[in-house]
């Protein structure tokens, strides 16, 4: 999720929480992590259900109330990037890497244009060094983006499950094999309008 400058009012509705816990049974602590609960793997709801099938069922109907949501909130701004690669490993921990920095320099010089500074926040415990790394690689004369990335615990962040939802969305964009038809379109359905570039970009 693109840095966005905090805004002047609310920009997720208090009662969300409320409504997914009206209309799925959902508690309002409950983490949503999209990889898992979209299929059926994390149990979030309180409702009686034996079947994996209800349980995808009901996961993806949280997923596009949430996407609603976000959908309607006019001070949010999403955005992704993406690179194909078919490395393995190591070779993978260091292209994504190169995905980071080139992320970061391209945030660092919107900024800079836009004589504005930001705060990168991220899902983790900050114990990988290629983040700090990136960060600490910035030119001091010309930086915008301030300090190193700021790490949240998904469980605990309302704003990090959302960002952990928007990727999940910009993915099932891409990678459309028939197990994924179910969000091919989610992100044009419900995030284009809030994308900074209409849709994910190739770095």
């Amino acid at each position: 999720m693109r840095p966005h400058p905090v805004a002047s009012r609310p920009t997720i509705s208090a009662r969300a929480p409320e409504a997914l816990y009206r209309d799925h049974q959902v508690p309002p602590a409950e983490e949503l992590h999209a990889t898992k609960f979209i299929n059926g793997r994390n149990r979030i709801s309180t409702a009686t259900i034996t079947d994996l099938q209800e349980w995808k069922t009901l996961g993806r109907a949280v997923a596009i109330q949430c996407l609603e949501e976000l959908a309607r909130c006019p001070d949010i701004r999403v955005g992704a990037v993406f690179r194909r690669t078919t490395l393995k490993g190591n070779a993978y921990y260091q292209e994504r890497g190169r995905v980071y920095a080139e992320l970061v320099d391209r945030w660092n010089e919107e900024h800079r244009v836009e004589s504005t500074f930001t705060i990168i926040s991220m899902d983790g415990n900050g114990t990988d060094p290629t983040y700090f790394d990136t960060h600490r690689s910035l030119e001091l004369d010309t930086r915008h983006i301030i300090e190193d990335p700021t790490f949240h615990d998904s469980r605990r962040s309302q704003l990090v499950q959302m960002a952990d939802l928007v990727a999940y969305t910009a993915f099932m964009s891409l990678n459309r094999h028939p197990g994924n038809k179910f969000a091919w379109n989610w992100h044009a359905n419900y995030l284009a309008a809030s994308d900074v570039a209409g849709g994910p970009i190739e770095i």
